[in-house]
């Protein structure tokens, strides 16, 4: 059962009278992650989401632990993404709320944390695989592994559109930029497409028109927004529109995509290539994933909150789904427990299908999980999967290629640790006109 989807075990548990004894006392998860102030859209989607699990999960008659069933309850504490608020937040979670898994954006709020939550062995996720390292014994980054998974829609480009062989590329120079530019880099090295112009610009920049008007100047096939901040890929997007680009466009994250082909047109996004689907995708009905529901989650997810759908709206609940396989396996929810165990499965079930540990290579340690990505492409206005990509068959031939990229941008874990580990410096996913 260890691979099989919450709602595949909830529906077969169903069919059985339910004559375990239920507990009152529920069992508490923390969520640690900015829910105000202007890093929030990296939290509170993401705290949505977790909601509707909850109910879901309870709904259901809760959480197995050795023959009895318990509620679960979310925890929040907002952090606001201060690194101060953070620890007194961490404090309060794991010493006054006893949570038994500790949820986090990570980055500038999980580095002064990382001490406390190793001395008191809290078992703590992070969004961000950078804050891994041989230390961080407890942590782990489960749901996406950022930027790794974007060597899939680079090789499907590659693939599908042979005739495409200038790339212009950008980043922000910062903790999710710097790591995105290089393993595109290695990926369209290993493609064997050249990149003809990179630009790396201030996370603060607001002029589109230096970063992208020297790419447009190099003649390019594709442009390449790395992992640009959604405004930073909507203004740049509509900048190369304004300018007649009428090549391929290709980004990590295309959030609010229906906006763009609002602003430009139908035709100009037709083809654009990024990693995150719509959960109503019907491919992903033929797999083995969190709820086994994705397009009732994605219903009611917009149902309740409307406008907010992200990635950060289901990569936190795809954390809580392999917790609770591994809680359930083990009939413990003592963090030590459900780590090793955690460990042990084998596949282990993420969001799109079987994933391995992975990331001593990059990380110092095996506590990402890589397996399929998806490949979305927009077709007639709407995102569709293309392809899901498989993340360990790319490693097993380029893995050394990533590594020499990401020690070329200062990315590898020792050289984080020995340059201080500079700020992330996350800015926010949301739009404004």
């Amino acid at each position: 059962m260890l691979s099989s989807s919450f709602a595949h075990r909830m529906a077969v548990t169903s069919l059985f009278p339910q004559d375990r004894v239920g507990m009152s006392d529920p069992i508490k998860i923390g969520f640690l992650a900015p829910l105000t102030g202007p890093v929030s859209s990296w939290g509170l989607p993401g705290l949505h989401g977790c909601r509707l699990w909850e109910d879901w999960l309870n709904r259901a008659g809760g959480i197995l632990v050795g023959g009895r069933r318990y509620p679960v309850s979310i925890v929040p504490f907002d952090c606001g993404y201060d690194p101060e608020r953070a620890m007194e937040g961490a404090r309060h979670l794991v010493h006054t709320e006893q949570v038994k898994l500790l949820m986090m954006l990570g980055g500038d709020t999980f580095t002064p944390l990382r001490g406390f939550l190793t001395a008191n062995k809290v078992l703590t996720s992070t969004l961000l695989p950078s804050d891994l390292s041989p230390d961080t014994r407890y942590l782990i980054a489960p749901s996406e592994v950022h930027p790794i998974y974007n060597v899939t829609g680079v090789d499907w480009l590659a693939r599908n559109r042979p005739e495409l062989r200038r790339v212009a590329m950008c980043s922000q120079k910062d903790a999710l930029g710097l790591p995105s530019i290089a393993t595109y880099r290695a990926a369209f090295e290993a493609a064997g497409v050249p990149v003809v112009k990179e630009v790396e610009y201030d996370p603060e920049m607001t002029d589109v028109a230096t970063i992208v008007q020297p790419m447009l100047d190099a003649q390019p096939d594709v442009l390449c927004w790395c992992t640009s901040y959604t405004p930073m890929v909507h203004a740049m997007t509509e900048y190369a529109h304004a300018k007649g680009f009428s090549g391929q466009i290709l980004s990590c994250t295309l959030d609010n995509y229906q906006r763009l082909v609002a602003r430009t047109s139908a035709e100009f996004m037709e083809g654009a290539l990024f990693q995150f689907p719509d959960f109503d995708d019907p491919k992903l009905a033929r797999k083995a994933f969190f709820f086994n529901r994705p397009s009732t989650f994605f219903k009611e997810y917009n149902a309740r909150y409307p406008g907010n759908w992200s990635a950060v709206s289901w990569e936190y609940v795809a954390i809580l789904d392999i917790w609770h396989a591994a809680v359930e396996k083990v009939a413990s929810v003592h963090p030590v427990s459900v780590l090793a165990t955690m460990k042990q499965m084998d596949p282990v079930t993420h969001a799109f299908g079987p994933a391995r540990w992975w990331g001593e290579s990059i990380f110092g340690i095996d506590h990402a999980l890589v397996g399929d990505w998806p490949v979305v492409r927009i077709q007639e206005g709407k995102a569709r999967i293309v392809e899901f990509g498989s993340i360990p068959a790319w490693l097993d031939k380029h893995e050394d290629m990533l590594r020499r990229h990401m020690q070329a941008a200062g990315q590898m874990w020792q050289q984080r640790l020995e340059t201080g580990e500079a700020q992330t410096g996350l800015t926010t996913r949301d739009l404004v006109d």
